[in-house]
């Protein structure tokens, strides 16, 4: 049983690792060189959601609420993840604007966040019987970040999930552990970056935090 407190919780601790906040920053845009082929990419919201990914079903969604904004993203709509907006001022202007000034935007990224990540999440926590708020957290933050708990990841220790017989606190540590190995020595410097997601969560394993009950430290902001 995942309480609406731990819920919360779990969300802000992924809120700091994406945009440094625990409130998210609905407004937040980044470039990184990630997308295809090496390509620059615009990454953008809540919950970091890219330009070659997932933008344009956030903004479909932004137009289909009826957002403040919609009459002028819907230019845009045949653009976003096939021509390169990397560089269009105006474009960013309008993700920046819209998600400041307008609460359906932020309604919009937390109800797509929810759909496309947490809820995945969510059902692979269920479906293969894990129990603790920790275990969400690390899954969660497996799907923000990687769009799914990896099969090669999986494929590095032979502990087997709650579901087919193994001990949760054992695969969680185990899955962590291969997940903090393979992003450190991955051969993207900016993938090797953000092994401070499972540094955190080793950290919380040691502790003894499954309920999320004891303070932590997300990358330098306590949550």
């Amino acid at each position: 049983m995942i309480t609406s407190s731990q819920k919360s919780k779990i969300i802000q601790i992924i809120n700091v690792f994406e945009t440094g906040t625990k409130d998210g920053k609905y407004d937040l845009i980044a470039i990184y060189p990630d997308g295809r082929d090496g390509s620059r990419q615009i990454t953008y919201g809540r919950s970091q959601t890219t330009e070659q990914g997932n933008l344009k079903a956030l903004i479909e969604k932004y137009i289909a609420n009826k957002g403040l904004f919609a009459a002028e993203f819907k230019i845009y709509i045949p653009k976003i993840g096939k021509t390169s907006l990397v560089d269009d001022a105006a474009f960013k202007s309008l993700l920046k604007k819209a998600a400041k000034q307008d609460p359906v935007m932020r309604k919009s990224q937390d109800d797509f966040f929810e759909v496309l990540y947490f809820q995945p999440a969510f059902h692979f926590f269920e479906k293969n019987k894990f129990s603790k708020a920790l275990s969400l957290l690390v899954i969660y933050d497996s799907y923000i970040h990687s769009g799914s708990v990896p099969a090669f990841i999986r494929e590095k220790f032979a502990e087997n999930v709650p579901v087919n017989g193994g001990d949760e606190k054992k695969w969680i540590k185990k899955y962590t552990e291969a997940r903090h190995a393979w992003l450190t020595n991955h051969s993207k410097q900016l993938l090797r970056k953000t092994n401070y997601r499972t540094k955190c969560f080793l950290e919380q394993i040691a502790a003894n935090n499954w309920d999320l009950s004891k303070s932590i430290n997300a990358n330098g902001t306590i949550v």
